[in-house]
C-alpha cells in the first residue's frame, strides 16, 4: 500500500511539469491492490488488505505540497492460506478487534528519473513507525502522452511486524512482510 502511493506521487510530480497548482486524485477502489506476503517455513502467505480511504494531492512544481494519506481496512484483510487469515486478524497479529484499521501518511518524496522514493507513517495496532516504498508511477492505458489525469501507481517496500507489537506464531512465520501495491488514481476534475 504505502509503494503504491509513493510511485503515484513520483510519477505524477516527475512527469507533469505543465500542471502548476496542487492536484487532487481518486483512488479507484475497485481497480487497486494493496497487497502483502510473509514467508511461511518454505512457503508465501499472501494476501491482501482494502482501502477504506484515501487522499492524494499532487503539487507538480512544489513536492513539499503534495501529501498522500491512505486508511486500510485491516479487518478486512484476507489471505492465501484460510487459517492463516484468523491468526493474522487475531490478538497476536492484526488484533483487528482492538485495532480494525492501519493507516500511512507520507511525510517527503525524492523524484529520480524514472523512479521514486516515498517517505512516511504507517500505523499499525496504534503503533507509528517510518517507512520508505520505492515508485514506479506510469500513465494508464489509452492515454495520451502528457495526459496525467489517469495515473498507475506500483509501490513496494517492506516492513517488520515484530516492530509494530504483532509478534505471534514468529517461531512459523517471518517478521519481514513485503508489501506490494498497484493503485489507479483518476483526477478529480
Amino acid at each position: 500500500m504505502l509503494r503504491f502511493l509513493a510511485s503515484i506521487l513520483a510519477l505524477t510530480i516527475w512527469s507533469a511539469t505543465a500542471l502548476a497548482e496542487p492536484v487532487s486524485y481518486r483512488l479507484d477502489a475497485a481497480r487497486s491492490v494493496v497487497g502483502y506476503e510473509v514467508g511461511f517455513g518454505d512457503d508465501l502467505i499472501r494476501g491482501q488488505i482494502p482501502v477504506a480511504a484515501a487522499d492524494v494531492t499532487l503539487d507538480f512544481r512544489s513536492n513539499a505540497n503534495s501529501s498522500v494519506s491512505v486508511t486500510l481496512n485491516a479487518a478486512g484483510a484476507t489471505s492465501s492460506f484460510p487459517f492463516a487469515e484468523q491468526a493474522l486478524k487475531g490478538p497476536k497479529v492484526l488484533a483487528t478487534g482492538q485495532f480494525p484499521t492501519m493507516t500511512f501518511r507520507s511525510s517527503t518524496l525524492r523524484i529520480g528519473t524514472t523512479t521514486a522514493e516515498v517517505d512516511g507513517q504507517v500505523t499499525i495496532r496504534g503503533v507509528t513507525r517510518p517507512v520508505r516504498l520505492q515508485a514506479q508511477v506510469f500513465r494508464q492505458r489509452g492515454t495520451d502522452a502528457g495526459d496525467l489525469s489517469k495515473m498507475s501507481v506500483h509501490l513496494t517496500g517492506a516492513l517488520n511486524r515484530s516492530d509494530f507489537g504483532a509478534t505471534g506464531w514468529s517461531d512459523m512465520v517471518s517478521d519481514r512482510v513485503v508489501i506490494k501495491v498497484v493503485a489507479r488514481l483518476d483526477r478529480v476534475e
